[in-house]
């Protein structure tokens, strides 16, 4: 925004605002003392014909002629000849109405529209001597009325609307042109002021423009007066010296600049592909060159295709690359946005891991809202596989087991100079994928383990499977499955499987634990999980487990 702008914004909305104050003012001021006038003198007039009607009668009573018809008719009309005789103007009309409010009397036609002679009754029977707005004849008329008994009429004394406030109309008029030539010419006289004030400036700024677009730095201000802005342009004179022995090092420096901006963002898309972004941010960032390895406590996730092998023997090479590729796209966009690092790919497995290079509290809620939604991805790439074998391809669909551990595991740099990962190693990721390969036992497309089910209980449905022999501590360990939520009769018997196990280990009632298992089995037809644990509770029951058993399947070994 330029100076000049800034003092018209500065100075005009205060002149325009004075203005404008003094005109409204005055503008109420007349109005209000008008219309004043204009209903006073209504009320006059209504006053008057009140006496004189109130007179008239005053007669008849005297006289004891009330009770003559034609007396009394006669008064009536000298009453409306004299409510004539007040009329000042011929917009003017002064009317009687009865109770029911049709016309009694009038000093000029008038005809009630529709709706009219409605309201007028309301006044009527209200008795109103207020100031009021009504229509009469279908012309909206200001007035004042009064109620006179003896006639049983509402008399309203009244003038048009327009012809009321034709005076107020024009002092509007006239305040409303005074107003626009004296914004006007404040307008010219600030634009003429600003611009004498601004040119020095302009000047200045020409010359500075003129250096940019043509880059000659021989280029002066020529100094016209010797205040502060004279200052100015000797100032930038000798500004523009320095700078002219500085330009030649400053496009040097500039264009290595760029270059070296360039080249770093071409690294840096191409490693992303390679390690996650955090990681190189910490690797240009840190003095040491990159993320010393530490023990961190994470989340880690293992997948797998199942019957990968016989899916790939189908394939030609190429449609077998590009269903990968687009399975593997579909899957680390769910990572990602959960904030996982993909640390490697291992054939057609994934392995991730949530809390390095950044900790986060719902690192273990991420991982399994992640193996959640990874199961639901494979709905969406499942149904591009029917479409393209539905034109001839030969694509089928797949499956998938997730694995998912919590605990402390090493995360770093691991390789060599030649070839490094950022990669988490320890036993936390290698129960991560026995709990991936369990999914194939127990019919389940995502297993977790006892760690994980703590920091996830609050929020996801879990479903105790099993005890594993062999957990992340080398010690027997619960595992479940997990999902977003689960209703109806699948929660029934979630509830009722997770019970039966509690029935099962420790309370070795296997008798009953079968009992609860074979409900489970009628929910949920098929379940591969609660039959298996049937089975083996049937033959707990022969065969009771030794003492000191850890709930783990008898036989069953790491």
């Amino acid at each position: 925004m330029s100076i000049r702008l800034k003092i018209i914004l500065i100075v005009l909305p205060l002149v325009v605002a004075t203005l404008l104050l003094t005109g409204v003012s005055s503008y109420f001021a007349a109005s209000n003392g008008i219309s004043q006038v204009a209903r006073e003198f209504l009320a006059f007039k209504s006053s008057q014909l009140r006496k004189h009607a109130e007179s008239q009668w005053t007669l008849l009573v005297e006289n004891g002629l009330t009770g003559r018809p034609e007396m009394v008719e006669a008064t009536r009309e000298a009453v409306a000849s004299y409510a004539g005789s007040l009329a000042t103007s011929a917009t003017e009309l002064t009317a009687a109405f009865a109770s029911d409010g049709s016309v009694a009397m009038a000093t000029g036609d008038l005809a009630l529209a529709s709706g009219e002679q409605e309201a007028v009754a309301a006044l009527a029977a209200a008795k109103n001597t207020d100031y009021l707005t009504v229509d009469l004849g279908g012309v909206q008329r200001v007035g004042k009325g009064f109620w006179f008994e003896p006639f049983a009429w509402y008399v309203l004394v009244t003038e048009e609307r327009a012809t009321f406030y034709a005076g107020v109309n024009e002092i509007l008029l006239r305040t409303l042109i005074i107003l626009g030539v004296s914004i006007a010419a404040a307008v010219v006289l600030v634009l003429v002021f600003t611009g004498w004030l601004t040119r020095p400036l302009k000047r200045v700024v020409g010359t500075m423009e003129k250096i940019i677009t043509t880059n000659d730095l021989g280029e002066r201000v020529e100094v016209e007066y010797h205040d502060e802005i004279g200052r100015l342009a000797q100032t930038f004179n000798l500004m523009v010296d320095g700078l002219e022995t500085a330009y030649g090092q400053v496009r040097s420096y500039a264009y290595q600049s760029s270059v070296s901006r360039q080249r770093e963002k071409r690294l840096r898309n191409f490693f992303q592909m390679y390690v996650p972004k955090s990681v190189i941010d910490q690797h240009l960032s840190s003095p040491h060159g990159g993320p010393v390895a530490e023990n961190r406590v994470i989340a880690m996730l293992t997948s797998d295709i199942r019957g990968f092998t016989t899916i790939s023997e189908r394939l030609r090479p190429e449609d077998l690359v590009t269903q990968l590729n687009r399975y593997f796209a579909l899957m680390v966009e769910v990572i990602a946005k959960h904030g996982g690092v993909v640390c490697d790919y291992i054939g057609d497995a994934i392995k991730a891991f949530f809390g390095a290079p950044d900790k986060h509290e719902d690192d273990a809620l991420q991982a399994a809202l992640s193996a959640i939604e990874m199961i639901e991805a494979l709905d969406e790439f499942n149904r591009v596989q029917r479409e393209e074998a539905a034109k001839g391809g030969s694509n089928v669909e797949w499956r998938i087991g997730v694995g998912v551990n919590y605990g402390v595991a090493t995360v770093g740099d691991i390789g060599c100079e030649k070839k490094m990962i950022y990669n988490a190693i320890g036993r936390v990721s290698d129960f991560a994928s026995e709990l991936e390969g369990s999914t194939k036992k127990y019919a389940q497309q995502a297993i977790i383990s006892e760690r994980v089910r703590r920091e996830v209980r609050n929020d996801l449905a879990c479903r105790h499977l099993d005890i594993h022999p062999t957990g992340d501590t080398g010690r027997p360990t619960n595992i479940y499955t997990v999902k977003r939520s689960v209703e109806g009769a699948e929660r029934e018997a979630w509830e009722l499987h997770n019970a039966a196990m509690g029935e099962y280990f420790p309370g070795r009632n296997f008798a009953k634990a079968a009992s609860m298992f074979a409900k489970v089995q009628k929910l949920l037809p098929g379940d591969v999980a609660s039959s298996m644990m049937q089975d083996r509770c049937r033959r707990y029951q022969t065969a009771s487990p030794p003492p000191g058993w850890d709930g783990a399947e008898i036989g069953e070994t790491a």
